[in-house]
């Protein structure tokens, strides 16, 4: 676009995307996210005969999907609702944008005409609804697990979530065994891979390998055994 032209509405809001801030604190740390204040544009009593099947609904969803400024969207044949998450022109951010009567526009091309007397737009931050809810979901939702009421989960739940964390700690640890001993046995890997890994000393890699090759050696001799079947 040639800046030297553009109008005062179109310079406006270069501005706003200059100063837009893409970053969000959360815990004293900043995480960079894609989009701040969406829309949320839900379409009710969509005639039936046009979304004809579940099929053809889901061709719908998928082609809404395919929208660059289309952040998410549901078509629901069984309610008659589409739901839409989408990147307005007034977003303050450099992605793709677009507006409700583009895509009205766009959802009249497939075949269905919706009712704007049944259309509702709202606000959506995407960050609190939507990349939250999706990344933390502890700290949004937390549901009582099935068999239990909320009183008893309620007395277990912090012996179960620091026993769950020993066992995770326990997985990680025999994970971190098992690349130190892929990168001892593949040193030009280890060179490409991980240049900041050294490996044992030598003597100690040998020792290891061949206890572990004569320990099996004798378990396999107990395997076998010898057994005297009499008449």
């Amino acid at each position: 676009m040639d800046h030297t032209t553009a109008g005062p509405e179109a310079k406006q809001a270069e501005e706003e995307n200059a100063n837009f801030n893409a970053y969000v604190t959360e815990d004293g740390k900043q995480y960079r996210v894609p989009y701040r204040m969406i829309k949320r544009l839900i379409f009710s009593n969509v005639k039936k005969e046009e979304l004809q099947d579940i099929q053809h609904s889901a061709r719908l969803q998928y082609r809404l999907m395919l929208m660059d400024p289309v952040i998410k969207a549901n078509v629901n044949f069984t309610k008659r609702i589409i739901t839409i998450l989408y990147n307005p022109k007034t977003a303050e951010n450099i992605r793709e944008k677009t507006s409700s009567e583009e895509l009205i526009q766009f959802l009249a091309k497939q075949g269905v005409n919706v009712d704007t007397n049944s259309m509702a737009e709202e606000d959506y931050d995407y960050y609190k609804n939507l990349y939250t809810y999706a990344y933390m979901p502890p700290t949004i939702r937390e549901t009582t697990p099935y068999g239990y009421t909320k009183e008893e989960w309620l007395k277990i739940r912090d012996d179960w979530k620091t026993k769950m964390t020993k066992v995770e700690a326990g997985k990680l640890g025999k994970h971190r065994e098992w690349q130190d001993s892929y990168l001892e046995e593949n040193p030009e890997i280890a060179k490409v891979i991980a240049p900041e890994f050294k490996p044992k000393a030598a003597a100690v890699v040998k020792k290891s390998l061949l206890g572990g090759i004569l320990g099996n050696k004798e378990a396999k001799k107990k395997e076998k055994g010898f057994w005297f079947h009499g008449i």
